[in-house]
């Protein structure tokens, strides 16, 4: 699961076994059509699972935050890589 941050400042999430890969398609163009004029997007967050209908349930609430609580999982991720 990961938190991809797009040019505008927007959040994207998602599910992708290789979140840097999957970035790196949605650089290229050839990811969300959602992130198509946002790009360049960058890696926010990623979290792993073992199982992956706990990632999606993951995702899904993670969808439902406010842009300030995805910020702030964001930067607190960023600070600790």
């Amino acid at each position: 699961m990961y938190l991809a941050r797009a040019r505008d400042g927007s959040y994207y999430c998602g599910y992708a076994l290789d979140p840097d890969a999957r970035v790196a398609a949605h650089n290229a163009g050839k990811g969300s059509k959602a992130l198509r004029g946002r790009i360049p997007v960058r890696l926010a967050f990623t979290r792993r699972f073992s199982d992956k209908g706990d990632a999606l349930r993951f995702e899904c609430e993670l969808k439902c935050r406010t842009p300030q609580e995805k910020a702030t999982l964001s930067e607190r991720w960023l600070r600790s890589r």
